[in-house]
């Protein structure tokens, strides 16, 4: 069996129970050794056979769980985050599947939950905005043009741009071009809830400067909207004059 865990946003104690359950029992452990805490690892048990998945191919990744699973053993793979968000796990399971190796998934504490929680903030105030978008800017890795920044800038919604912290001066100009004004607020989070996390707060057109002020050019999510203002409206369902299931309106 192998099952893919999700370490959770950096903190070691913020991987899930179950998540850490697992790794307790894991014969075979492969993490992503440039993104997963390695405090992860004092979890697994001395017996351990360790793999860091920063200096495998993907066809070095599925031989060491094919052999794990030849000889009786219990493969985790630890994942950054959530693995379901820019984990590259689909790639993983079509190859167990023509493997006939059986495997599951943990869920785990995504950075973008991570950085909401350093900012003290709420992504989906009332009456400011309803919708998060996940995202990251085009570079390396191809994205899709109807996804592009510029294209999904046009919405104001709430924003939270993956793996593109060296890419800001770009990101600034697709935000505004888009549709985000200048003056917007955002906010770089560098390594949310690890022990050096460190918050910048600025405005879209200051971004890049922001960064290179606080020495920041990887390992920030970066936050974008209203939902970083004071402006809101309280949410009904704790209005006295609101009726629910549970509770009648108060007049």
């Amino acid at each position: 069996m192998v099952n893919f865990v999700g370490a959770g946003c950096g903190a070691a104690d913020l991987i899930t129970v179950r998540g850490a359950r697992l790794l307790s029992e894991a014969d075979v452990i492969i993490y992503a050794g440039s993104l997963v805490n390695p405090e992860l690892l004092e979890y697994a048990r001395d017996c351990c056979e360790i793999h860091n998945s920063a200096f495998m191919t993907l066809d070095e990744v599925i031989c060491v769980m094919a052999e794990a699973e030849r000889d009786g053993k219990k493969t985790v793979r630890l994942h950054t985050g959530d693995p379901c968000i820019y984990g590259a796990i689909r790639e993983q399971m079509d190859r167990l599947d023509k493997l006939n190796i059986p495997y599951e998934i943990c869920p785990g504490v995504s950075s973008f939950c991570g950085a909401a929680a350093a900012l003290k903030a709420e992504y989906t105030l009332p009456d400011i905005s309803q919708t998060v978008i996940i995202t990251r800017i085009a570079g390396r890795t191809p994205v899709p043009e109807k996804e592009s920044i510029r294209s999904l800038s046009a919405h104001g919604a709430t924003m939270v741009v993956f793996l593109s912290a060296g890419m800001l001066e770009e990101l600034s100009h697709e935000l505004i071009e888009g549709g985000y004004l200048p003056e917007s607020p955002a906010a770089i989070v560098y390594k949310a809830s690890w022990q050096d996390e460190k918050i910048c707060r600025c405005t879209v057109e200051k971004l890049a400067e922001t960064a290179e002020k606080n020495g920041i050019r990887k390992t920030a999510l970066i936050c974008i909207g209203g939902f970083l203002g004071d402006n809101y409206s309280l949410s009904r369902l704790y209005d006295s004059a609101f009726e629910t299931e549970f509770r009648k309106a108060k007049q």
